[in-house]
């Protein structure tokens, strides 16, 4: 006899009910006459006699037994309770709700990519919602051998296949293997519903799969940094005066704590003494061509009449632009 054995009446009940268990079995002996059925919210009942379904209730309450259950049962419409024996069942109780889970891949995966012999190597997690979705397969391949089933069984099994679903989907997007994060849903959706195909063998639909994050090898980060502060300067020459104030700082500026503003400022004074620098420059330059442009024709005024510059034989005057005789 069960723990209830002996008793004119029980409850059918799953009493402790928990959200990561998706099904319970409650198998004692036998349901006595005058006994109780409560499906609590978020709960199926099944009713099962040598090992068949009699009948399923999916409505929460409380259920007399006898008179509420029995006349809806497939072969024991029919059934009376006598003075001290009872009706032999199993009922299981479903969980009906969604379960939120977890995933991630516990090793790096190794993507094809182009001048990457060994392949491009990536990491990701997520989540995921699983639910019973069918009665019937999910008694049939699971509820018949086990009193209770764990959301863990479902995770053990979507992550033996998450890496080379994962993988297959990103190969068959044809997406940017540097930019995966940007193309997530997509591949998401394709993984889901590989998964869900595949967990509905055992009565398990997953309902909804998403990527988090996407994260490559410390050194792809790197440059994947560097290419978007490249990027945001806007061309290489700039891009190189960034590079040289940077090694000007940390070699000028080293044990000292510095603000973001601070930072910036300096980058600022840098670019604007460089552009200084090559303004300078270009103005000896022009003053040399006009220079070498005057000795070579032989004649112009040495000096401006206007303002008095030195004109060095130039045709107009470097500093007002006076025509010069």
């Amino acid at each position: 006899m069960g723990i209830f054995g002996g008793q004119l009446a029980n409850v059918v009940e799953w009493e402790e009910y928990r959200d990561d268990i998706l099904f319970w079995k409650w198998n004692n002996d036998e349901i006595k006459k005058g006994s109780k059925l409560i499906i609590r919210q978020g709960q199926d009942a099944i009713f099962m006699a040598n090992g068949k379904v009699e009948g399923v209730f999916r409505d929460e309450g409380s259920y007399d037994i006898e008179s509420q259950i029995i006349p809806f049962l497939s072969t024991l419409k029919g059934f009376k309770f006598g003075f001290n024996s009872g009706m032999r069942a199993e009922v299981l109780f479903i969980n009906t709700k969604e379960v939120p889970m977890k995933w991630g891949t516990k090793n790096a995966i190794n993507l094809p990519a182009q001048g990457l012999p060994g392949g491009l190597p990536i990491r990701a997690f997520g989540t995921y919602n699983c639910r019973v979705a069918d009665h019937a397969i999910l008694i049939e391949k699971i509820a018949g051998v086990k009193k209770q089933f764990a959301i863990g069984e479902v995770r053990e099994r979507v992550d033996s296949m998450v890496s080379q679903l994962l993988m297959k989907w990103i190969v068959r997007e044809g997406k940017d293997m540097f930019n995966l994060q940007a193309n997530a849903w997509d591949i998401a959706r394709g993984i889901g519903e590989d998964l869900d195909m595949e967990l509905q063998k055992i009565g398990i639909g997953i309902t909804d799969f998403v990527i988090s994050s996407v994260s490559y090898p410390e050194e792809v980060a790197k440059m994947q940094t560097k290419a978007a502060a490249q990027s945001m300067v806007g061309d290489m020459n700039r891009y190189q005066q960034m590079s040289m104030l940077d090694s000007m700082n940390k070699g000028g500026g080293a044990g000292r704590g510095g603000s973001t503003a601070a930072d910036m400022m300096q980058m600022q004074m840098g670019m604007a003494m460089g552009q200084q620098m090559i303004n300078q420059m270009n103005q000896m330059n022009q003053a040399n061509n006009q220079a070498g442009t005057a000795n070579a024709g032989g004649s112009g005024a040495n000096f401006c009449p206007n303002c008095g510059t030195k004109a060095a034989g130039a045709k107009f005057c470097p500093n007002c632009g006076t025509k010069l005789n």
